[in-house]
């Protein structure tokens, strides 16, 4: 998946939840949404993943679907989310983990439980021909209807998302508490 997909569909997906959880209230969406989470992390955490293992993975370890894509890593940040929630009672942590989860699922990375599993399968990665993979991310954007078409959707919600924020005159709450009303 690449950056719409990842962005656009987690905030759809855990805002149609919140939503669903939330169905007696009529609120918008987004605005249900930031009742059960901080929105600016669960951005975060669904391209986090990418933004960590990327450039790390692509200069060290030739594969850029690494540490930050595995059950541990998401494991910690959950953790992490658990005790700052216990001490704080502010959602960042747990809004974080959330997006992680969703990343590692719209990677599919199952396929790969190498790596999802890692350390526990092993301490390498396996190793991709960085050339290669730049054409094949291009060629994969370009051939796989699920990709092309998850990239569509999350652009579509992201928008959606970005006008109904600018609309209420929610851009300063949001980037201030993570909610909106």
């Amino acid at each position: 998946m690449l950056i719409f997909a990842h962005t656009g569909i987690t905030l759809g997906a855990a805002a149609l939840m919140a939503a669903g959880a939330n169905r007696r209230e009529k609120k918008s969406w987004l605005a249900s949404l930031s009742k059960y989470a901080d929105i600016r992390f669960l951005i975060i955490g669904s391209i986090l993943p990418d933004i960590i293992d990327k450039p790390i993975g692509h200069l060290f370890f030739s594969n850029g679907r690494i540490f930050c894509h595995t059950l541990l890593f998401f494991i910690l940040v959950t953790i992490i989310g658990v005790a700052v929630y216990q001490r704080t009672k502010n959602l960042w942590g747990l809004s974080l983990a959330v997006g992680v989860l969703a990343h590692l699922l719209l990677d599919s990375m199952w396929i790969t439980p190498r790596t999802l599993f890692w350390p526990l399968m092993g301490w390498d990665f396996e190793k991709l021909d960085i050339a290669g993979y730049l054409k094949k991310w291009f060629q994969l954007l370009m051939s796989e209807r699920v990709v092309a078409i998850a990239e569509i959707i999350g652009f579509i919600i992201t928008v959606w998302a970005g006008l109904l924020i600018i609309s209420k005159k929610q851009v300063t709450a949001l980037l201030k508490t993570g909610k909106i009303r």
